[in-house]
């Protein structure tokens, strides 16, 4: 969970579509026969082929995608090819002009054939995920258009030696990017991952292309900025007229670059943990003379003051500028993605001031990120009794089918569970019914194990207007018939959980579910309501739990089970428990199951017998160590 994985996808979707992880088919010797024989039987017909993910097959399989000559567009990201593979494969490929792949460590380029860079040197897009610093293929291409990087090296290897930023030896060969017109790198967290992106930019920095109009670059933490990369940013506000800019927080702080670049038709603005205020959101982004209808993305997350007027003396908790965010909305009246998380926007008191009532006139949004504390009602006055919490338990036949039709009896999302139409939160979900990503995520929330984030060990107490939101705002979520991804994280007043149920039975296209730190710390009401929200979930392929003293037991895991299309979990619960045989079972009987991570409050003797029950029985299935799923069980510090 972070805001970095979640806007690099959302990113990478608007750039390129993103392909699908294939699960570890049942039986893996017939499905590399099948394989073979679609590719012998078709190939020639194949135009567009995605193997994204396909880790089990073997290297000669690989190589019958060579068979394909007519192939416009591969994807072999996440497939084991050596240089010499990959040399072979893309020889045979001349209509070639769209390439994803990985360099893994032992890539060498000099292996490459004449006839391979022949090829290469036609692509027009390429995705290149390194797992070692590298250039890869990237000198080879010189008639690039499209370029997504992203740096997955690791600091030190597994022997524990640290490696070096400098590329190795054969790779002094740098990129040309007279063509390129997208620019995007994602950086995991690592010191290497900056030392090497910056050898990438500081080509653009001798000449920035003339065609470039995306510029975008994610990167957890701070990243200094170097003479190189300053003398790019003020030749790209010099030359060229961007759609989509994204820069690290400390590029933009303190810096007049904004009113100096020049925009033909934006369509993607992130300004992420940035110190701009709505004042300057407004003079130097909205009223520079700009169209901003074209504007499809805009990521404001962790910028506190972005809503509220210039002032010295403002405190992130006081209350926004509603007058600012509706210049915004009316400027932007085409958005379809939009994020504000990570900061406190807290709305003022009046009619039509809520932000939830200015943002329900986007109504193109495909995807959204709020704080909790954005979406409560109204500020707690202190002439206004405390709201007394629920008492009661989740009402008894949740688990029971339920039928359709006119209700016989009260209906038992009524009370504190049900959506109330008058809340503005419900109001908003109404007024944006295709919405099909929401995440409403605790302003103070950070995750123990967040995955393009450094990790922050001490977290906040979650914010004083998100007591307000509870059961009544989870179950409203239930609207969104077309929801594909939700995730709610740091929501203290979850008192049963009911709410998830409601998602379950409405949302049937729901495919990713990232729930984390729900209800009082300490206390996990909501296991028998998750349960039977869970046995909904048909197309559910991943699922993230982030809750400490959470009980993964037999119950938990047995509905689970019923989640056919899962194909991906991960358990994070500090002081929690899990019963071994419960896991067992469930791995036994989702079989599309690739990664399985859980980390509880187990003891390393428990993990590790675990883990090793688990690669025994994937061995008995016939897959040898590099074809088994993501398999890891691990105790998590109590400092987490």
């Amino acid at each position: 969970m972070g805001e970095g994985a979640v806007w690099g996808a959302r990113v990478e979707e608007t750039l390129v579509p993103a392909a699908p992880l294939s699960p570890r088919p049942a039986h893996p010797q017939a499905s590399e026969d099948k394989v073979k024989q679609l590719v012998t039987e078709i190939g020639w017909e194949i135009q567009q082929l995605s193997m994204a993910g396909c880790y089990w097959l073997s290297g000669s399989t690989l190589e019958h995608v060579a068979r394909c000559r007519g192939l416009v567009k591969v994807n072999l990201s996440g497939c084991h090819l050596t240089s010499l593979r990959l040399s072979k494969v893309l020889s045979a490929l001349q209509c070639l002009r769209s390439l994803a792949i990985d360099v893994s460590p032992g890539f060498d380029a000099s292996q490459l054939s004449g006839e391979c860079k022949a090829t290469l040197s036609r692509v027009r897009e390429l995705k290149q995920t390194l797992y070692t610093p590298s250039y890869g293929v990237v000198p080879c291409c010189t008639s690039l258009e499209k370029l997504l990087l992203y740096f997955e090296i690791l600091d030190r290897t597994r022997e524990g030696a640290v490696l070096s930023g400098q590329l190795m030896v054969g790779q002094s060969n740098v990129p040309r990017y007279q063509h390129l017109r997208v620019f995007y790198a994602r950086l995991a967290p690592g010191y290497i991952n900056q030392e090497v992106v910056r050898l990438y930019l500081a080509v653009l920095s001798d000449r920035t292309p003339e065609n470039l109009h995306a510029f975008l670059i994610s990167v957890p933490g701070s990243f200094a900025e170097s003479g190189a990369t300053k003398n790019l940013l003020e030749s790209m506000a010099r030359n060229v007229a961007l759609d989509a800019l994204q820069l690290p927080k400390s590029w933009l702080n303190g810096s007049a670059l904004l009113q100096h670049m020049k925009f033909s038709s934006p369509f993607y603005f992130s300004f992420s943990r940035c110190a701009l205020s709505g004042g300057h959101l407004i003079r130097r982004v909205i009223d520079g003379g700009r169209d901003l209808r074209s504007l499809a993305g805009l990521n404001l997350s962790g910028c506190a003051h972005c809503l509220a007027p210039d002032s010295l003396l403002r405190k992130a908790e006081d209350d926004i500028d509603s007058g600012i965010l509706e210049t915004l909305v009316a400027a932007c009246g085409n958005l379809r993605h939009l994020n504000l998380s990570a900061a406190h926007h807290h709305s003022p008191e009046g009619p039509g001031r809520h932000l939830c009532q200015l943002l329900a006139r986007l109504c193109h949004l495909r995807s959204l990120s709020l704080p909790v504390c954005a979406v409560a009602d109204s500020a707690p006055r202190a002439d206004r009794a405390p709201v007394q919490p629920a008492t009661h338990a989740v009402p008894r036949g949740f688990g029971k089918k339920v039928r359709i039709g006119v209700p016989s009896g009260p209906d038992p999302f009524s009370g504190q569970a049900g959506p109330l139409p008058c809340s503005v939160f419900w109001s908003l979900l109404k007024s944006v019914p295709f919405l099909d990503r929401l995440e409403l995520i605790g302003s103070n929330f950070s995750s123990a194990m967040p995955r393009n984030e450094p990790a922050i060990r001490n977290s906040l107490p979650p914010c004083g207007r998100a007591q307000s939101v509870g059961d009544s705002e989870v179950a409203a979520i239930g609207q969104l018939a077309f929801l594909r991804h939700l995730t709610l994280a740091q929501l203290p007043s979850i008192l049963t959980g009911s709410g998830l149920v409601s998602i379950g039975l409405q949302c049937q296209q729901l495919q990713s579910l990232s729930l984390a730190h729900l209800g009082t710390m300490g206390k996990v009401a909501y296991t028998s309501a998750l349960s039977d929200m869970l046995k909904h979930c048909k197309r559910l392929k991943d699922l993230r739990l982030e809750q400490p003293y959470f009980n993964a037991n037999a119950q938990f895991f047995q509905a689970l089970s019923q989640c056919s299309a899962l194909q991906r979990l991960c358990l994070v619960s500090r002081s929690g428990t899990l019963q071994p045989e419960a896991v067992l079972a469930f791995m036994a009987r989702c079989l599309h199951v690739v990664v399985c991570h859980l980390f509880t409050g187990e003891s390393l003797s428990t993990c590790r017998s675990l883990q090793q029950s688990l690669l025994r029985r994937a061995s008995c299935r016939g897959w040898d160590l590099l074809e088994a799923p993501s398999l890891l069980c691990g105790a998590v510090g109590a400092g987490c």
